[in-house]
């Protein structure tokens, strides 16, 4: 491959989708972000999408040449090219996506699960690199968990391994997107905090800068600057999503002993409000000779799209080695 060659990295979220052209260093060209619009049919999708990506390549066509896709998804197999049951997108059981953007584009295509691609992300461009064992936590829309072993993804037998965010956090809890009750997912998404929000709203009866806004019309950014102003509610909406998350997280690092567990996605652009519950859960639930050994960090991406980068590394490797990462 030569240094000119793009690849057009794919990040398919929940709520909205991010592409953009990925040089071999991490550099990534005209990234974008399109409504996902996730209840709509996927041929609308793919129109949409489509046009986008061939339009904000128009001015790279002259010298680059594009010469494959990675796309990161929610329940995506990686054998098959399948999306599978995907918990908060409405396109069906069972999906060929790869085959789908094969047709559609004409260029190889591989494709992982989501966290799986923002794992790959942090090890090739962000703070993981170099490390051998780490897990990577995407809180946005979903909640999703990319596993790395002796520096490779772990994808269990079926390819769905890490899926964090479908553990059990209470068996009588919260109905989560994949239809079981009280997962991860329903308290430590960005739609589970404004959930939490509007619980302890009803509970404590106290006054709330964000108290006139119907549950319908709340995000978790507003609960966020809320937060930062003062809104003892919103304070604690973090402070229950921080112990919650901690305390999952805890159960991850006891069985897999990671050097460091990575948040991304944008619930952890909240920063501290999140990161110090969630510190002080995880400390409060690893037994004593996990305690202090475990770090939980921001990515180290900064504002880049971990998803995006990862994707794009995810068919850099398969075209490289004509093997999964």
């Amino acid at each position: 491959m030569k240094n000119a060659d793009l690849v057009l990295g794919i990040d398919i979220g929940g709520t909205t989708t991010t592409f953009g052209f990925v040089e071999a260093d991490g550099n990534c060209l005209a990234e974008t972000e399109i409504p996902t619009m996730a209840r709509e049919p996927l041929s609308r999708f793919m129109d949409r999408l489509a046009q986008q990506v061939r339009q904000a390549f128009f001015p790279f066509a002259a010298n680059r040449s594009l010469i494959g896709i990675g796309i990161g998804a929610p329940n995506a197999d990686h054998r098959t090219g399948m999306l599978n049951n995907p918990p908060n997108l409405k396109w069906g059981t069972s999906v060929d996506l790869a085959g789908l953007f094969q047709r559609v584009f004409a260029l190889p295509v591989a494709l992982d699960n989501d966290a799986n691609a923002a794992a790959l992300g942090e090890m090739e461009y962000g703070a993981a690199r170099g490390m051998e064992h780490f897990i990577v936590i995407t809180l946005g829309t979903g909640v999703g968990s990319g596993i790395v072993v002796n520096g490779k993804i772990l994808h269990g037998t079926d390819g769905f391994a890490g899926e964090i965010g479908h553990t059990v956090v209470d068996p009588e809890g919260r109905i989560c997107g994949c239809g079981n009750r009280g997962c991860l997912e329903a308290y430590a998404s960005a739609g589970g905090l404004c959930r939490t929000f509007f619980s302890l709203s009803a509970k404590q009866g106290g006054e709330s800068i964000l108290h006139s806004v119907p549950f319908s019309a709340l995000s978790a950014k507003m609960v966020c600057e809320a937060a930062l102003q003062g809104d003892c509610i919103a304070g604690s909406a973090f402070e229950e999503t921080g112990r919650i998350l901690g305390m999952k997280l805890a159960d991850a690092a006891v069985l897999l002993s990671p050097e460091a567990i990575f948040l991304q996605g944008g619930l952890s652009a909240a920063g501290e409000l999140i990161f110090e519950p969630a510190r002080r859960s995880l400390e409060r639930h690893l037994p004593g000779m996990f305690r202090g050994r475990v770090k939980l960090l921001p990515s180290g991406l900064g504002e880049r799209n971990a998803g995006v980068l990862g994707a794009g590394a995810l068919i850099r490797r398969r075209l490289e080695t004509g093997k999964p990462p």
